[in-house]
């Protein structure tokens, strides 16, 4: 339709098109993302993992693809967790902790001074606090490893940033709610993957490339992601971080025809997998709420 009739002021022939979506839970973002991604071109199996609020996943090749939703949940853009922001400057994207001194180093988006965490950031820090013994598998903080380590207002927290040091000029802390929150986000998209394998007949081992998507800042740590059951346990060069996938392919669709007639090739495409209704699912997700896993292994 013409834009101005949806009351978008731009040129008044201006048009206003919509990406194709796939079903209620995969939309036209996944579209996009697919499209920018370049998965629909690829010889060997791909994987592509948008880290939202609804962790979309998309499983194929150049011959055929099939896509899935799983409630993540917002931790990965910031949401539901204490000191979360979405990846803007002075987000929190990369946490270090040194066991012998008990201190933390930060690196924040912009090298601003903290102002909270990103998706990035939350998953960096659960995979440190668990290498360096100070949260359980369950995802419990034990307050006799760190003097980091706090009651709060929402239970036991663990110390980011002092007041003096941030820019908001409070503790940032990460709370035991959080690493439940992430936790469960962690587990939900790990298990759609792992469903959606097998109903295909394939397994992680024949995955060639892992796509990951989302707004969960400049760079995911990979290492970090399968450390806390995120991703599955690949060699590292199998992954790529793609950031804002919807809108790469949103831009390839502005500019180009061609984009965008390939964009609706790709919905058309798509074979949707309902997990809700899928037991197997949430045999797995209830086996995958520990870190890494239930299986150890």
């Amino acid at each position: 339709i013409r834009a101005a009739e949806a009351g978008i002021k731009i040129n008044p022939r201006g048009l206003l098109c919509c990406i194709p979506g796939v079903s209620s839970y995969v939309g036209g973002d996944i579209t996009a993302g697919v499209l920018a991604s370049g998965l629909d071109d690829m010889e060997r199996l791909g994987l592509f993992i948008d880290m939202g609020t609804n962790g979309e996943v998309v499983l194929g090749n150049r011959d055929w693809l099939v896509c899935c939703s799983t409630s993540a949940g917002p931790c990965f853009e910031g949401g539901g967790i204490k000191w979360g922001i979405r990846a803007m400057k002075g987000a929190i994207q990369r946490v270090e902790i040194d066991t012998s001194r008990d201190t933390v180093s930060l690196h924040t988006i912009g090298d601003e001074k903290p102002k909270g965490i990103c998706g990035a950031g939350l998953v960096d820090c659960v995979a440190e606090l668990l290498k360096s013994g100070r949260l359980n598998r369950a995802g419990k903080l034990i307050p006799a490893s760190s003097k980091r380590i706090r009651k709060g207002e929402d239970g036991l927290e663990f110390l980011l940033a002092e007041a003096k040091k941030s820019a908001v000029r409070q503790d940032i802390v990460v709370t035991e709610t959080d690493i439940k929150n992430l936790i469960h986000s962690k587990g939900a998209i790990y298990s759609g993957v792992e469903v959606l394998l097998k109903r295909v007949g394939s397994s992680f081992q024949d995955l060639e490339h892992v796509l990951i998507a989302g707004g969960l800042g400049t760079a995911l740590n990979v290492e970090k992601a399968i450390m806390i059951g995120l991703l599955p346990d690949l060699p590292l060069e199998k992954f790529t971080f793609i950031g804002n996938s919807a809108i790469a392919g949103t831009k390839m669709c502005l500019l180009s025809q061609e984009a965008m007639r390939k964009a609706e090739k790709i919905a058309g495409r798509m074979t949707y997998i309902d997990l809700s209704t899928d037991p197997e699912f949430m045999n797995n997700y209830t086996a995958s709420l520990f870190l890494p896993h239930t299986d150890i292994s």
